[in-house]
């Protein structure tokens, strides 16, 4: 099983890489065909008009992509911001009911916005909801990134909570050494 999370982990860390290249290439494409349609304009008195259709609605699909898929690989690597000025503060013995409760509410947080997501990328499917760009996008497609970056993120602060009731240090401490 820990196999399997942490390939899960992995994999979503690599999506959302991948979607952090694609808005690079969108809009370094996009920055280059302006320059071309600029030096155009210059030379023949009249710009061509290239332009990626939608590049700005795409760009802020792949960064809703790349944010909510890259939670759990960022949380599993111990490098998401937290706030630890309490926790780090707190003596052993009350630390670890704190990391719990922690853990907890954070699954719980992440399970109820997981929940509520799929309700809304169902209803953009059962309506056949569209975005409002050139190119229309049926909206569950963006959507789905965010459905399974919290779902993933779910299961990753759910096993966080187990390995902490277990006994384990967080990995937030455990990969860095110190909170």
């Amino acid at each position: 099983m820990r196999r399997f999370l942490d390939r899960l982990y992995w994999l979503s860390g690599v999506l959302a890489g991948l979607f952090m290249f694609l808005i690079f290439a969108v809009i370094i494409t996009q920055v280059g065909l302006n320059a071309i349609d600029r030096i155009a304009g210059l030379a023949f008195g009249g710009a061509i008009g290239l332009s990626i259709p939608s590049y700005s609605d795409f760009a802020g699909f792949f960064l809703a992509a790349s944010s909510f898929l890259g939670l759990a690989s960022t949380l599993r690597h111990g490098a998401l911001i937290r706030v630890s000025l309490v926790i780090e503060r707190l003596p052993e013995a009350a630390r670890r009911p704190v990391e719990i409760w922690c853990c907890a509410v954070g699954a719980a947080i992440s399970g109820f916005a997981t929940y509520h997501s799929v309700l809304l990328l169902l209803d953009a499917y059962g309506y056949g909801e569209l975005s409002t760009g050139i190119v229309a996008i049926p909206m569950w497609i963006p959507q789905l990134s965010l459905v399974v970056g919290l779902a993933v993120l779910t299961i990753a602060l759910v096993d966080e909570l187990v390995a902490v009731l277990r006994g384990d240090d967080p990995v937030y401490r455990a990969e860095t050494g110190e909170l």
